[in-house]
C-alpha cells in the first residue's frame, strides 16, 4: 500500500478488498491483513473527506 494514496487511490483499493470479501476469494491467512489495511484504508479517506469539507467551508466563509 502507497504510504499516501490520494483519495481514489484509497477507495479504489478498498473496493479491490470489498469485492474479494464478497467472493471469498480470500484466504482466511489474508483476511486479517486486508481487514486492518481496510481499516487505514477507511481512515485516509475519512481524513480527506474531512479536510476538503473544511477547506470548501472555508472557501465559503471568506466569499460571504
Amino acid at each position: 500500500m502507497k504510504e499516501n494514496p490520494t483519495y481514489t487511490e484509497a477507495f479504489e483499493q478498498l473496493q479491490q478488498i470489498v469485492k474479494q470479501m464478497e467472493d471469498a476469494d480470500i484466504s482466511v491467512d489474508d483476511l486479517a491483513d486486508n481487514i486492518k489495511k481496510a481499516t487505514k484504508l477507511i481512515k485516509i479517506c475519512k481524513d480527506k473527506l474531512t479536510k476538503t469539507e473544511e477547506e470548501v467551508n472555508k472557501t465559503i466563509a471568506e466569499l460571504s
